[in-house]
């Protein structure tokens, strides 16, 4: 039995900030569409003209920074971690950046864009995560990256 399941809302934003430590400005993931478990998973982040960080990338040419989308990534990453683990938030447990490798940056992404984050579980030994991910926009891949996670205990 596939145990995909893709929908057009399976996280909305109130579920993701129960398992998110981020916050505005910060929390770079709006919804999830996909999940797979211990697999895959696949989340929009919609970009809009009243992000602060237009205010400077750049004013005349609002550009979404390459290490916010790398951000938005990593926080795919950690949903798709902590709902490999469980259905239930844990408030005990902190997902890390440690690494990213392979980084590729293929189009700017400006406001009206709809980011389409894609996260692949690569390997998971012990606390560290390895992930291959995606950004796309309109079906077209604009960023990609191996993303390393460490699980760390909080409190």
């Amino acid at each position: 039995m596939d145990s995909t399941v893709k929908l057009d809302n399976l996280m909305d934003v109130n579920e993701i900030r129960q398992f998110l430590a981020h916050r505005y400005p910060f929390l770079l993931v709006d919804k999830v569409i996909q999940l797979e478990p211990g697999k895959s998973l696949t989340a929009i982040k919609n970009v809009t003209v009243n992000e602060p960080f237009f205010n400077g990338h750049f004013p005349q040419k609002p550009i979404m920074p390459g290490v916010l989308i790398i951000e938005a990534m990593a926080q795919a990453t950690g949903l798709l971690s902590f709902r490999t683990l469980s259905d239930k938030p844990r408030s005990d447990l902190l997902f890390m950046l440690v690494g990213v490798d392979k980084v590729k940056f293929k189009k700017p992404v400006v406001p009206g864009d709809q980011l389409e984050l894609r996260a692949n579980i690569i390997r998971h030994k012990g606390s560290i995560w390895i992930f291959e991910t995606e950004a796309r926009v309109d079906g077209k891949v604009v960023a990609s990256a191996e993303i390393k996670t460490a699980s760390t205990d909080v409190g």
